[in-house]
């Protein structure tokens, strides 16, 4: 069974997690939405006030996998919480236990922040995803709506009294 090994990503890592989040937006069918560049992501993940972190999964030394996540927090809890914006392995790495390994960090680093929960959303058509989260665990919040306002709709809503 080859190595895993997740380790936070560095500034070095910008190539590769700008190819990952395009791998992923190409599997979820979203490529037409990824506007990210270098740059951007390079001042979002180690500017001066970052705003998500990433790490990086790896089988035998090649790059494999990333997770980005940042903060959030629960107003009932009174805590902060992590938040999984992407979770991604390649294909040819996928069953390596990547995965597990990546949300386990996760699970380490929101217990070590004081966090009171680690949460993501999954595609519903993505079965083996949802397969994959729930032998973890894992609930499905089924009785909550994602909204989003994004676009013009932003930008008018910015310029309300």
């Amino acid at each position: 069974m080859p190595e895993v090994e997740v380790r936070g990503a560095t500034p070095d890592d910008m190539p590769l997690i700008l190819a990952l989040i395009r791998e992923l937006a190409e599997y979820e069918k979203l490529s037409h939405e990824v506007s990210a560049t270098e740059e951007l992501l390079r001042d979002s993940l180690f500017g001066e006030r970052p705003a998500a972190e990433v790490l990086i999964g790896e089988s035998d030394g090649r790059p494999a996998a990333f997770a980005l996540f940042f903060h959030n927090f629960s107003t009932f809890l009174g805590r902060p919480g992590i938040y999984l914006e992407d979770l991604y392995v390649r294909p040819e790495f996928r069953g390596l236990g990547l995965g597990k390994a990546m949300l386990a960090r996760l699970a380490r680093l929101a217990k070590e922040r004081g966090c009171g929960r680690l949460e993501w959303w999954v595609l519903d058509w993505n079965e083996p995803a949802i397969k994959f989260y729930e032998s973890l665990g894992a609930v499905a919040m089924n009785d909550w709506t994602v909204y989003r306002v994004t676009g013009e709709a932003l930008e008018e809503l910015a310029v309300r009294e």
